[in-house]
């Protein structure tokens, strides 16, 4: 009986791979926090008293009030009022996504069961549709406003899903790896 349980028993994982593991998914986490912000908030780009968004297009006043109107057409940005239709779906799915990712890899940790290495390449490979669909996004839109571009008229809510995209780029490809080093495949 004693041999039979041992039998059974699943290997235990080292320190540090329960680190890196549990630094993945905390780097993920973050990264879905920076990019809800970033959808939420949407103004990604300030351009001669202009600020180009995506819910809202406002301009600066003499008196420093934003003025801020949702008919992005007023922005005369040609293809702005719908271009930034896809690319509000596309980040606001990668947030969704991500999530779902997200909650594989923690699933996947808690429940030391047969599909728990099944479950964190599943989370890893959700997290990479994230930063192919938030990526896209930031630079469709960079892309439909290309005439007012400049390095610093990018916001901070810009910079967070720039970043985001790439957290969770590095945290999808690290999922993926760390997943292939620990199990290698028969």
């Amino acid at each position: 009986k004693a041999q039979r349980l041992l039998a059974h028993r699943r290997p235990q994982k080292s320190f540090f791979e329960t680190l890196i593991r549990s630094l993945i998914i905390l780097c993920v986490a973050i990264a879905v926090v920076l990019s809800s912000i970033s959808v939420c908030d949407g103004r990604w780009l300030f351009a001669r008293g202009q600020l180009f968004g995506l819910w809202h297009f406002c301009t600066v006043s003499n008196g420093s009030v934003l003025k801020c109107v949702t008919d992005l057409s007023l922005a005369k940005v040609e293809g702005l009022s719908v271009g930034v239709i896809p690319i509000r779906s596309m980040v606001s799915f990668a947030v969704v996504v991500a999530i779902f990712g997200l909650e594989l890899l923690m699933v996947s940790q808690v429940c030391e069961d047969a599909n728990a290495r099944r479950k964190w390449s599943m989370g890893s490979v959700l997290i990479l549709g994230s930063f192919l669909l938030s990526a896209t996004g930031v630079l469709s839109f960079s892309i439909l406003v290309k005439d007012h571009l400049t390095f610093t008229g990018f916001t901070l809510t810009y910079w967070c899903e720039f970043i985001a995209a790439f957290l969770f780029f590095l945290n999808g490809i690290s999922g993926l790896h760390i997943n292939s080093l620990t199990h290698p495949r028969n």
